[in-house]
C-alpha cells in the first residue's frame, strides 16, 4: 500500500487537553506481508522499517514523546506511566493510564480492542488492550482500577477490533465469559460448525457498563472484512500491528 498516513480520530467528546488517534496500514515502509504502516516491533518485520513507520506517526500526529509500546501478553497488568524508565523500556503489561501530560499511552492490535479512557476533566487518560482473554480476565476492571477516578466521571472509546461475524470461538470462550457475567451469552451466536460467533465490542461494553462507565463511543468496525484499512491476525496469520495512542 502507498500513500499518506490514514489516522482515523476517536469521535468522542474528549475534553480539552487531551488527543487520541488510531492509525491504520496505511502510509508506511513496511513490505508485505506488513504492508505498510506496521507499528508493531516483535512480528518478524525488520526493525528499521518499524522504527521508521513509528517516527511517521509521531511526526504526524506531533506526539509530545514517544510513546510508551508494551510488551502486551493478552493479560491484566496496568502499569502507570510517567516515570523515565516507562519511556525506556517496554513494560510487560496489557494496559497503561497517565495522569501527567507529555506521555502517551499506546496500545498494538491486529483485531483485539483497543480501549481509550479519558476523564471528563482531562486529569487523567489510559488505553487497554482487549482481546477476548483481556476481557474475560479483567483487563479493562484493573485499568479502571488504575484509572483512580470515579467511573461515572470516564468516557470510553472502542476502536477497530474483528467484528462477530468473523471472529468464531469455541465453548471453552463462551464458558469463561459466562463464568463472569451470567448475562454475557447475549454477545454469542451458534453458528452451524458448532462454535460461535462472538460480539468483542458487546463483551466490552457489558463490562463497562457493569463498572459504571456509561459513556462509550466507538466500536462497528470489523478489522476482517476491511483488508485495505486495518490489519487482522486472525485473517493473514502473519501481519502487521496497528496503534491506538492517547496522551494529554
Amino acid at each position: 500500500m502507498s500513500g499518506g498516513l490514514e489516522i482515523i480520530v476517536p469521535d468522542w467528546p474528549a475534553p480539552k487537553g487531551v488527543r487520541a488517534a488510531f492509525t491504520t496500514r496505511a502510509g508506511g515502509v513496511s513490505v508485505a506481508p506488513y504492508d505498510s504502516l506496521n507499528v508493531g516491533a516483535g512480528v518478524g518485520d525488520s526493525d528499521e522499517a518499524v522504527a521508521e513507520n513509528r517516527r511517521r506517526v509521531s511526526q504526524r500526529l506531533q506526539l509530545p514523546s514517544e510513546p510508551v509500546w508494551l510488551e502486551q501478553v493478552h493479560g491484566t497488568e496496568v502499569v502507570v506511566v510517567g516515570a523515565i524508565a516507562d519511556r525506556l523500556a517496554s513494560p510487560r503489561a496489557d494496559a497503561s493510564v497517565s495522569h501527567s501530560a507529555g506521555y502517551v499511552c499506546a496500545i498494538r492490535v491486529a483485531d483485539c480492542i483497543p480501549v481509550l479512557f479519558a476523564a471528563r476533566d482531562g486529569s487523567v487518560v489510559g488505553a487497554a488492550h482487549a482481546g477476548w482473554r483481556g476481557l474475560a480476565g479483567g483487563v479493562l476492571e484493573a485499568t479502571v482500577g488504575q484509572l483512580g477516578v470515579p467511573p461515572s466521571q470516564l468516557m470510553a472509546w472502542m476502536g477497530p477490533a474483528i467484528g462477530p461475524d468473523h471472529f468464531e470461538v469455541g465453548e471453552d470462550v463462551l464458558k469463561a465469559f459466562l463464568a463472569k457475567d451470567g448475562g454475557a451469552g447475549a454477545a454469542f451466536v451458534s453458528n452451524p460448525r458448532g462454535h460461535w460467533q462472538c460480539d468483542l465490542y458487546l463483551l466490552a461494553r457489558r463490562a463497562l457498563a457493569a463498572l459504571g462507565v456509561h459513556e462509550t463511543y466507538g466500536g462497528g468496525w470489523c478489522t476482517y472484512a476491511d483488508a485495505r484499512r486495518f490489519f487482522s491476525y486472525r485473517r493473514d496469520g502473519q501481519c502487521g500491528r496497528m496503534a491506538a495512542l492517547i496522551w494529554r
